[in-house]
């Protein structure tokens, strides 16, 4: 039998609107099994309609619920102790188990429908006691047609949800391998542009240059540990943006005027581990850097309309001044590709990118993602 904690489970997942959805469609197929009997017996045996009625409905719902009973409990019996944490009863007893269900279950149920609706209509109709042992049969075989009809519904039924979930964990677990893969790869390739910034800083000046090493360190530590989760709070994200800025000040000094916004009720809001780093790097590679003056980049998060709205703006040189090494723009190099395919992988169509000259000068990255 089920332990205790699986029984506290069952009495809290009563009062559940799942549990309420459930029983309306048990009783939406009763009905439908009580319609179809009553009109096979008004039509070809001209019975009276209304007592018809009320006996097929009586016998239908004491025959399903003693055969649902009795299959839930055969399977506690038999699955006792084998079900996941997370799993009250067994949703299949087997079909050995299903078939004394269905066989006792409907004894039980049509002796018990009979003397409900007797007791109804005021009826004296004879159960399956009652009368000789081919009228018995008779009953006994007509009573199991339904049950052995639903029995093969829910089994159809059960064998396509368990397919589709089967379906479902595997394109989940496609999705997470495909942003891991996507991660690793960024991972590469925002320590390439560190360290050749590094390589040269040591020419020019061998004490910011250490500096500057110092901080990587410090940088990577907390960074590469972070990029191996699913996903982390806002609050992280601005934390390592706020680690790489610092870093590139030493190389850049007052050049770099950072300043980053993160609203207070919004810092526990999950995203993907570095989804704002390859923004930041193309604002100040392409942005900031080719301008003699540098200027400020400005890195801020808000809800809009239902959704969060990250934005990293900077007034750098521009879109247009700002070629790739391919002659192409710089939207499609391969920081910017990296932020496309995560949020298309980690979000699909819920999600947006858009990249665009600002008004006066510079870049403008917005990012729109939704906050459940």
């Amino acid at each position: 039998m089920p332990n205790m904690s699986n029984m506290s489970k069952a009495r809290s997942l009563l009062g559940s609107p799942s549990v309420g959805r459930w029983l309306l469609r048990q009783a939406l197929l009763i009905l439908g099994i009580t319609a179809v009997i009553s009109t096979g017996f008004v039509v070809v045996l001209d019975q009276r309609l209304v007592p018809t009625v009320i006996f097929s409905f009586c016998i239908s719902a004491c025959c399903f619920i003693c055969v649902r009973g009795l299959s839930l409990l055969l399977g506690a019996w038999a699955y006792r102790g084998k079900l996941p944490p997370d799993q009250v009863w067994p949703t299949w007893p087997g079909w050995p188990l299903m078939l004394v269900s269905l066989i006792v279950g409907t004894v039980l149920g049509y002796s018990l429908g009979i003397e409900l609706a007797n007791w109804v209509t005021g009826f004296n109709e004879p159960g399956l006691r009652d009368g000789s042992w081919r009228r018995g049969l008779a009953l006994m075989m007509l009573s199991l047609i339904p049950g052995i009809g639903m029995t093969m519904f829910f089994v159809h039924r059960g064998r396509l949800a368990a397919a589709e979930l089967k379906v479902q964990a595997a394109q989940r677990q496609a999705a997470e391998n495909q942003l891991r893969l996507l991660a690793s790869q960024l991972e590469p390739h925002m320590l390439f542009n560190t360290l050749a910034n590094l390589r040269v800083l040591i020419g020019m000046d061998p004490a910011r240059a250490q500096a500057m090493l110092d901080q990587l360190i410090a940088f990577l530590r907390a960074t590469l540990n972070a990029s191996r989760s699913s996903q982390h709070s806002l609050k992280d994200e601005f934390a390592r943006l706020a680690d790489y800025l610092a870093l590139m000040q030493i190389r850049m000094g007052a050049r770099l005027r950072p300043v980053l916004n993160l609203p207070p009720e919004l810092a526990a809001l999950q995203i993907p581990p570095l989804l704002l780093q390859p923004l930041v790097e193309n604002a100040i590679k392409h942005g900031l850097e080719p301008n003699i003056d540098g200027g400020e980049l400005r890195i801020s998060a808000r809800l809009e309309a239902g959704q969060l709205v990250l934005e990293v703006a900077d007034s750098g040189v521009g879109l247009s001044a700002t070629p790739a090494a391919d002659g192409t723009q710089v939207g499609t190099n391969f920081g910017l590709q990296q932020i496309r395919e995560r949020i298309a992988t980690h979000y699909g169509a819920a999600a947006r990118f858009d990249l665009q000259p600002g008004i006066a000068g510079g870049c403008f990255a917005t990012l729109h993602l939704p906050t459940t």
